[in-house]
């Protein structure tokens, strides 16, 4: 299916975002039909192009990830040629996306103010690491950080395990996807007042909402929830690898676990009869647990289990997940000019009757600027005049 198919067909939107937290959602949307024309400085555009060393250089495979199915127009928007041109595009543009520090895009002259003077409809959407107010507005914005600072870093199975960095961009993703949630209501909303509005979002507050069962508890003083740490949830070694086990959501899940593994009811001792005793002994109970696993291979503990209809799951590397027949559907395959075809992760928003498509690898510096503009209704000589400036490179 062409973009020209697609949800978001006809939403032009502005990137002026680096890095993940933007380009993840602006990706999304233009999975989804959006005409995403990515805005980058001159002589290094986005920093994450130089971000790791790559046989690839600029277009290595961590920026492609966030990056397909977007035009890139690299320009001087210091210069007053070159925020003219941008004006231009925000007049027709739909969407304008940073995720610069707190005024930066004003001091550019970039602000959501005076875009909706140029354009009332224009949905102004800022990505930040701490929010545009309180004590950490100055702040420099990392998922690492907002892991810390929220409080996301201290959870943990066992208070003998130390505090560990989440290895994964938990918090820039989270955000990107909230961001994609504002984007799309904001649209909604202006199709009934026809104005735009800011949108907003934080890897602090997304990170925060993340929590939000474990922050509700702790705010109401209750006791610290913490999946990790039920005494029937855990990680256990195979005689061929691991497996992780969640005793929940069954009456009685110790009995079931018991019949799989060939034990005794050890849910009829007084010292396991409730969840408050499985707590209160857990570590005896896990070991018990731990020696009956550690007889079967991966395969046959998953088979014993499930039989009881107990939740578990083998644990695996994501090389082993990414070769899964399971898998398939969610890897996308883009032809790259000169390079190997880039292998990625599709969109995981999935609409039978208007399924994405990839139809645009990662662009180089600059690639598909002068289409893009055509589009938009800049005159050839003008982009020629702009480039032979440098205002355009």
């Amino acid at each position: 299916m062409s973009a020209a198919d697609q949800p978001l067909s006809g939403i032009r939107i502005l990137d002026f975002s680096q890095i993940m937290m933007g380009p993840v959602a602006t990706q999304l949307l233009a999975d989804h039909g959006a005409d995403v024309l990515k805005i980058e400085r001159p002589g290094t555009g986005d920093i994450f192009r130089h971000a790791l060393v790559d046989p690839d250089g600029t277009q290595h495979p961590a920026f492609g990830a966030v990056n397909r199915n977007k035009r890139s127009l690299v320009i001087d928007v210091r210069v007053p040629e070159g925020l003219e041109l941008i004006d231009d595009l925000v007049r027709v543009a739909d969407v304008v996306v940073n995720n610069y520090r707190p005024g930066v895009m004003e001091r550019l002259g970039l602000g959501y103010e005076r875009l909706a003077g140029l354009n009332p409809r224009i949905v102004w959407a800022q990505g930040t690491g701490f929010g545009t107010e309180g004590a950490y507005v100055r702040k420099g914005g990392q998922d690492i950080l907002a892991q810390a600072l929220t409080g996301a870093m201290s959870h943990k199975a066992d208070d003998d395990h130390p505090t560990a960095i989440y290895p994964i961009s938990l918090a820039d993703y989270t955000a990107g996807m909230n961001m994609v949630q504002g984007i799309l209501m904001a649209l909604i909303q202006r199709e009934r007042t026809g104005r735009g509005q800011r949108v907003e979002v934080s890897l602090y507050d997304s990170l925060l909402a993340m929590q939000i069962l474990e922050a509700t508890m702790a705010l109401m003083d209750r006791d610290t929830l913490n999946w990790a740490r039920m005494p029937l949830v855990g990680t256990f070694a195979t005689t061929d690898g691991e497996i992780v086990l969640v005793g929940a959501f069954k009456p009685n899940p110790l009995r079931d676990i018991c019949a799989a593994l060939g034990l005794e009811d050890l849910s009829e001792h007084p010292d396991f009869s409730s969840m408050e005793a499985q707590a209160t002994n857990k570590g005896r109970l896990q070991d018990l647990l731990t020696e009956a696993i550690g007889r079967f291979s991966t395969a046959e503990a998953i088979e014993r289990l499930e039989a009881e209809d107990v939740l578990c799951a083998p644990v695996r590397t994501l090389g082993e997940a990414l070769e899964d027949p399971h898998t398939a559907p969610m890897i996308t395959e883009m032809a790259r000019n000169g390079r190997e075809p880039l292998r990625s992760v599709a969109s995981p928003v999935h609409l039978p009757d208007t399924p994405p498509a990839p139809h645009r690898p990662p662009p180089g510096l600059g690639e598909g600027a002068a289409e893009a503009l055509a589009d938009y209704g800049i005159a050839s000589e003008r982009i020629a005049a702009l480039t032979a400036a440098g205002v355009l490179a």
